[in-house]
């Protein structure tokens, strides 16, 4: 479980402009391209994924499909779009899949773009093609409320192996979450990174609790990137703001091709 990367985050500048589509991108050494960076960090930091204006725009949008959220698990969180673990833990799969395309349409006219720049910094971080996963939902938002349960206690520890299927899991093939927080809490609120990979057992333990970690921050419009494999937990945040971030899965099914989801 524990791994000889650093209990460090990674900043990089990336060029987000046009040619993100195509995966270009400032890479944190030669020859290689910038999500290689975590075989060394537990995550890494992109700034300005979104412009204040463009972060504001998205947050204004998120408020404005309040009646068109998802709830999950009793209200204690919420998404804009279907997110896969959500339905996966409380056996609402066939519901996620049934209601894909029309999950997109609702992101895509309520927050139009986002996903497509979602899938963009995706290729820009990988230098590969960044496409959706076949019937699943594309990236969307999550909402955790001020004062509810994630707000009060944190969220649940865990690894981001989901939506990955057997065989992805057992080759160890390259899979990643991409966080672009769009509305900070009050306070607080952030990531807990631990030093421990995914080795097959879904609960990690009082072991793996108890090895290094770091709390990773976050900056409004900008992104946290972390291997998918990697232990971690939303810390409690106190105040009256929501939670409000963007969220895009990817994992690479052949080299330099990822597929993407929520």
């Amino acid at each position: 479980m524990p791994t000889a990367r650093r209990a460090s985050v990674r900043r990089l500048d990336l060029h987000l402009g046009s040619s993100a589509a195509a995966g270009a991108a400032s890479s944190p050494r030669a020859g290689g391209p910038p999500v290689d960076a975590l075989d060394r960090h537990f995550a890494l930091e992109i700034p300005r994924v979104f412009s204040e204006a463009e972060r504001a725009a998205l947050v204004a949008g998120v408020h404005a499909a309040r009646d068109e959220w998802t709830a999950d698990f009793g209200g204690e969180q919420f998404s804009l779009g279907r997110a896969f673990y959500t339905h996966l833990e409380q056996g609402r799969s066939r519901q996620y899949f049934a209601d894909a395309a029309a999950s997109d349409a609702r992101v895509e006219r309520h927050l139009p773009g986002l996903q497509r720049r979602m899938r963009e910094l995706v290729a820009a971080l990988t230098g590969g093609l960044a496409q959706p996963r076949r019937g699943f939902c594309g990236p969307g938002v999550h909402i955790f409320p001020a004062r509810e349960k994630v707000a009060r206690e944190g969220g649940v520890v865990h690894f981001d192996t989901e939506g990955l299927s057997d065989y992805h899991i057992s080759r160890r093939l390259r899979a990643i979450t991409v966080v672009v927080m769009l509305d900070l809490p009050d306070a607080d609120g952030g990531l807990k990174l631990w030093d421990v990979l995914y080795d097959g057992r879904d609960d990690p333990g009082d072991e793996a609790l108890s090895a290094r970690s770091l709390v990773a921050g976050y900056t409004p419009g900008g992104a946290l990137v972390i291997d998918s494999y990697r232990l971690h937990q939303i810390q409690p945040f106190p105040g009256d703001r929501d939670r409000i971030s963007a969220t895009v899965h990817a994992a690479e099914i052949d080299r330099g091709r990822w597929e993407t989801w929520f």
